[in-house]
């Protein structure tokens, strides 16, 4: 068996623009699946809405569509009506903190087994080029002509105070950090999070002068930073920096287990 196996060809050609980098994150995702050899038939892949969302619909597992915003409720029931499969869900950045925002917190509260791979690319690329909740400053948008105004959200640090048990991020230009985190974060029991740092030349780039698909992954390789690089930093050095790395990789307590356990003592009694 190969990576290709898990791919449903008749979707293909991708739906992508040109120069899309969440093609990067679908790649790495084939080999790591292929990898950790994982089981079709008992695997669920939840999406929403959006260019990220759209991932798993290429790929030949048991793929759940849901509105936007919704994938990681839906996951949840997954998860607690099936507790034997392997859960996973892929958003874009406004998918996942935006209008989904209460569903991931919660989701990384109550630790329950779901791998959220989420890409981040500063924008709403599907349905506008309106900005995202991790839109840097300064940056432009269709809802924001002159500017975004607004902080950006740091996705990991969000993820680490809601209690996500694995909080990793990477980006498409370190691929080999994001083939390792990913393969971490798809083997780990309980809530993770993998913040992906991704591209869009068509809603970002040309609104920001950063058209050009090449130099936008160039510039994701002059703004990131490994935590060992960071560590060595001042805050100032860090001030436009963004760090790749894993944050949190801890045990406690998984939801399924606790509900499981809670129901034999109910059945017994």
């Amino acid at each position: 068996m190969s990576y290709l196996d898990y791919i449903k060809e008749k979707q293909f050609p991708l739906f992508t623009c040109a120069g899309c980098t969440h093609g990067t994150v679908t790649n790495t995702f084939l080999r790591v699946a292929d990898e950790l050899k994982l089981d079709k038939e008992n695997t669920v892949i939840v999406c929403a809405i959006g260019c990220a969302g759209r991932i798993p619909t290429f790929l030949d597992f048991n793929v759940l569509r849901v509105t936007h915003g919704r994938a990681l409720a839906f996951a949840t029931g997954v998860k607690l009506s099936r507790p034997d499969v392997k859960v996973i869900v892929f958003m874009g950045d406004g998918d996942a903190v935006a209008i989904g925002g209460n569903h991931f917190i919660h989701a990384a509260r109550r630790n329950i087994d779901i791998t959220a791979i989420i890409s981040h690319n500063e924008i709403y690329g599907m349905t506008g080029g309106q900005y995202a909740p991790t839109t840097l400053q300064g940056f432009k948008a269709t809802t924001a002509p002159y500017g975004m105004i607004e902080p950006a959200f740091d996705v990991c640090e969000l993820a680490k105070g809601a209690g996500s048990t694995y909080v990793a991020r990477s980006d498409v230009y370190h691929i080999n950090h994001l083939h390792k985190v990913m393969k971490n974060a798809l083997t780990h029991k309980g809530f993770s999070t993998l913040e992906v740092i991704t591209s869009c030349p068509t809603q970002f780039g040309r609104r920001n002068k950063m058209a050009d698909p090449i130099k936008l992954v160039e510039r994701i390789r002059d703004i990131t930073v490994t935590q060992t690089a960071a560590e060595k930093m001042s805050v100032e050095e860090l001030k436009d920096k963004i760090v790749i790395g894993e944050f949190v990789k801890t045990e406690r307590p998984e939801l399924t287990e606790i509900y499981e356990e809670k129901l034999g003592k109910l059945r017994k009694n």
